[in-house]
């Protein structure tokens, strides 16, 4: 590849040559660097840990496992951790706009990158404290939904640097290509966690959750090793020069103002946010509820579910990676919208034909291959239309979108299930969610983008 001008005329505006590849390559390596975060610390391995009975007062764990005591009790560290992680979505809705706004005016896209990535290991590092004692439950979840506040602000600054690393014939490819990257890194990470516990971590002692603290540790020490990349070869953004700095609190009277120009001058913007926001829900409730399902309804072994999401994990990276050359050619709305209408269909399978594992793991792992594209092209139709200059302060509201519409499919899971007495029920609450963010999306259509307007300039391509 050539080597371009990597910063453009203005922040985050579209090259008309090839991007290095280094380059490209050095910012697609931070979400393999941070994913851990998500897969390991999140989802599968800590979140496990600290709800378990190892952070119950001793009186109440060597109590049965049915014993009401304990089950309100384990009960009770999952509600906590919950609040806690809602928490840290009141505040990510608050603070990512405002910090993405500061920064696209400031030109610190990468140094606010910097600040969050390391903010994030070292909430990860810190995780060590967090011994098997009750006492320790509420350092572990706050730490997690810190952990989470400085992911979500790190990723704006990050989905904001996409136009920095691609050109108008690329953009959708680099997008996937850094999502998959990432779906990749978790499963490696996961992988690794996997093969340790059946080596019986190595002679590591387990006493007070060692091997779990230690896991936390190397988590960070991943993030921090594979982001560096970024901040070595990736430019900074320079700063919006048609933009004046102004106070914290005086930027949320620019980005009210900015949402209202958007309503009254590009209306398929406001609505694709609407629209993302439930999709994309309705696309969390999928990887959030899927083990269950597959536990349950679907009557997996512990063995089978983390193998499972191993294989669907995999999946969803390998796609993503492919289905950007897509993006490329016919446009992230087709993507985004086969996406949909493919998960719609494979919920209304598996709501029908609710047995048989041979089932779940043919349909599940479809279902898999669709999520990741969808998210990949969500984030390349934005890049595309969003007004030139102002790419952080549109990832912010994209992510302020996305967690005022965080309840929708858990409630609509639980509401179903709640209704019709049976768990697969909820399996249509979901695809409902996903169904709807499709319908919406019928109805954006964006004007020329961005790559367009550059394609049709001289020199363009």
């Amino acid at each position: 590849m050539t080597t371009a001008n990597v910063h453009g005329s203005q922040s985050g505006s579209l090259h008309d040559t090839d991007v290095p590849r280094r380059v490209v390559w050095s910012w697609a390596l931070w979400d393999w660097a941070t994913q851990p975060f998500n897969s390991v610390i999140t989802t599968f391995v800590f979140s496990v840990f600290i709800t378990s009975s190892l952070f119950l007062p001793p009186e109440i764990a060597a109590k049965p496992d049915t014993d009401p005591g304990k089950i309100a009790g384990l009960a009770d560290l999952s509600a906590g951790l919950g609040l806690a992680v809602g928490l840290a979505g009141v505040l990510i809705a608050v603070l990512a706009p405002v910090i993405g706004q500061r920064a696209d005016v400031a030109g610190r896209r990468k140094l606010w990158l910097a600040l969050m990535t390391g903010a994030l290991a070292l909430s990860m590092a810190l995780l060590f404290f967090v011994t098997t004692e009750a006492q320790y439950f509420w350092l572990g979840a706050g730490l997690i939904a810190a952990g989470a506040v400085f992911s979500e602000i790190a990723a704006v600054n990050y989905n904001a640097m996409l136009l920095q690393v691609s050109t108008p014939k690329n953009i959708g490819r680099i997008s996937g290509l850094g999502w998959g990257i990432g779906y990749l890194g978790g499963i490696v990470m996961l992988t690794l966690v996997i093969v340790a516990q059946k080596s019986e971590w190595f002679g590591i002692p387990q006493t007070d959750g060692l091997n779990i603290r230690l896991v936390a540790v190397f988590c960070a020490v991943w993030s921090i090793g594979f982001a560096l990349p970024l901040f070595i070869n990736v430019p900074e953004a320079p700063p919006a020069l048609d933009r004046h700095r102004v106070s914290f609190w005086q930027s949320y009277v620019e980005i009210g103002r900015t949402v209202r120009k958007i309503w009254q001058e590009s209306r398929p913007l406001f609505w694709f946010l609407v629209a993302s926001a439930i999709y994309r829900d309705g696309l969390a409730g999928v990887f959030t509820f899927g083990a269950v399902i597959a536990s349950v309804t679907f009557r997996f072994s512990f063995a089978d579910v983390v193998l499972f999401g191993v294989a669907a994990n995999v999946v969803a990276g390998i796609t993503t990676i492919l289905t950007g050359r897509l993006d490329d050619r016919i446009g992230p709305r087709r993507v985004i919208l086969t996406a949909l209408t493919v998960i719609c269909a494979v919920a209304v399978v598996l709501f029908f034909v609710h047995d048989g594992q041979l089932v779940f793991w043919i349909f599940g792992l479809v279902l898999s291959a669709m999520v990741g594209p969808a998210q990949s092209a969500s984030r390349s139709l934005l890049a595309r239309i969003t007004p030139v200059g102002r790419e952080g302060e549109m990832f912010g509201v994209y992510a302020t979108t996305g967690r005022a519409a965080s309840f929708i499919a858990p409630l609509l899971w639980s509401a179903f299930i709640a209704w019709f007495g049976a768990q697969y029920w909820g399996i249509l609450g979901i695809g409902l969610v996903v169904a709807v963010g499709l319908v919406m999306m019928l109805w954006v259509r964006p004007a020329r983008d961005r790559t367009q307007q550059v394609k049709s300039t001289p020199g363009g391509e």
